[in-house]
Formats: structure tokens, C-alpha cells, sequence
């Protein structure tokens, strides 16, 4: 957990995001997991929905001109802790069932889903920087993340039905 911590702490620039795209990601985290689909892609979801919620509240705080030391990175290794912690200490990390290639796979599965949601919002700024700082079609802010979600979950999906 703490190289999780680490690379999250590591990132310079994070940018806002729509109170809806983080209830689309939380929905997603419990259609997994009402599924029974396997923990890593669990924890994509898992890991997408605290690096969204983070910045969303991060971006609260600015609006509302709340500033304290490191405050970003307080935030989101506060919001890491506060979901991992529980999923923790209750046996669902750590279980060593539940691993792939000797890493939690709802560990793994946070770390990737935090990296595919940030190059989600990498990818939003892009195609908008690309037509001149406007959206190429409705939603965008919150379609690009959750296909990227999406396409991101099929992918675990494939390669543990090969690892296994």
C-alpha cells in the first residue's frame, strides 16, 4: 500500500471532476461488485472512484478558497486510507487468495484504475486543447472516463481468462 501512496503523491498537476462522472464511476464499483466480477477489475472501479471523489473535493476546496499545506496531496492520500484502510483491516486486502503475481488484486486494480482515470482526463484535455477548448460532443468530461473504465476492465477481463 504504500507504493500506492507514493506514486500518487508523486503527481504535480490534477484537474477537477464533475460531481456526475464520480456517481457514474461509484456505480460502476457496485455493479462489479453485485456481479461477482474478480477483484482486480473491482478495484479498477475502486481506485477511479477515489482519485475522482479526490479531486472533486480538492476542486470544492478551491472554489470555496480552503488552502493549507500540501493540500492536495493530504486529500488524496486521505481518500486512499479511507477506502483502503476498512477493505483492509475487514480481510478483503491482504487475503493471500486473492492475489496475481504475488500483488492484492484490489490494490493492483486501484493503481490501475487511478492511472486509466487520470489518463482519462489527460485525454479529455487533449481532444478539447485539439478544438480550440471546447467539448467535441456532449458529456465528454464524463464519457471519456468511463470508457476508458470500460475498455479498461474488458482488457483485465481478457488477460485473466488467459492467466488462468
Amino acid at each position: 500500500m504504500l507504493w500506492l501512496i507514493i506514486i500518487l503523491l508523486s503527481f504535480r498537476q490534477v484537474e477537477a471532476v464533475c460531481p456526475l462522472c464520480t456517481v457514474a464511476v461509484g456505480a460502476g464499483v457496485g455493479l462489479t461488485r453485485y456481479f461477482g466480477i474478480d477483484d482486480l477489475i473491482t478495484g479498477t472501479w475502486i481506485g477511479a472512484l477515489i482519485i475522482s471523489s479526490s479531486l472533486w473535493i480538492i476542486d470544492w476546496f478551491e472554489k470555496k478558497k480552503i488552502k493549507f499545506f500540501a493540500m492536495k496531496q493530504i486529500v488524496i492520500a486521505s481518500f486512499y486510507l479511507i477506502v483502503l484502510l476498512p477493505l483492509y483491516f475487514s480481510g478483503f486486502i491482504g487475503h493471500p487468495g486473492n492475489t496475481i503475481l504475488g500483488v492484492d488484486k484490489i490494490l493492483l486494480g486501484c493503481l490501475l484504475g487511478t492511472m486509466t482515470f487520470i489518463k482519462a482526463i489527460l485525454a479529455d484535455k487533449y481532444l478539447r486543447k485539439l478544438n480550440k477548448n471546447k467539448v467535441l460532443f456532449p458529456y465528454q468530461k464524463v464519457v471519456i472516463p468511463i470508457v476508458f473504465l470500460i475498455i479498461s476492465s474488458i482488457i483485465i477481463y481478457l488477460l485473466l481468462g488467459i492467466l488462468s
